[in-house]
């Protein structure tokens, strides 16, 4: 999986939006609720350090079993240490990829069975460029 960065774009700090109490089944419908209770920033819900996160998109099939589409929208932390079997922007070999760390076994894993590891050698060029938090897929365009 490639990964291209987001240019930034000039946009508004705060749009609340309205967040309605009951939740939407997946399931069996059930009766609606119109009562909103309150507003939510996705800027306040999605993003804990402002100032150490970007955005990239990703590119290709590789980490479709960890719910990351092609042309999905990675929200990328710099301050959270990269832990065992969490998902990394990771420049291997001057490469940037999006992968499951395994510290473990010295890898980079594909979240799909068509791709084979990355094997993390003592010749590997390895930067750990941040951990994605967040995917936001596209469902459908308008």
């Amino acid at each position: 999986m490639k990964i291209s960065r987001v240019e930034k774009q000039e946009v508004a700090r705060f749009l609340p939006l309205p967040l309605f109490t009951s939740s939407v089944p997946a399931g069996f419908p059930s009766p609606a609720d119109d009562y909103i209770e309150n507003s939510l920033d996705l800027n306040d819900y999605l993003i804990k350090h402002p100032s150490s996160t970007y955005f990239a998109r990703a590119a290709g099939d590789s980490m479709i079993e960890r719910g990351i589409l092609d042309k999905a929208l990675l929200i990328v932390d710099r301050a959270i240490e990269p832990r065992q079997g969490q998902v990394v922007i990771a420049a291997i070999n001057g490469e940037l990829t999006c992968k499951v760390l395994d510290i473990a076994n010295k890898q980079l894993l594909a979240a799909n069975p068509a791709y084979a590891p990355i094997l993390i050698t003592e010749d590997s060029d390895l930067l750990i460029e941040g951990v994605v938090v967040h995917a936001i897929n596209t469902l459908c365009t308008p």
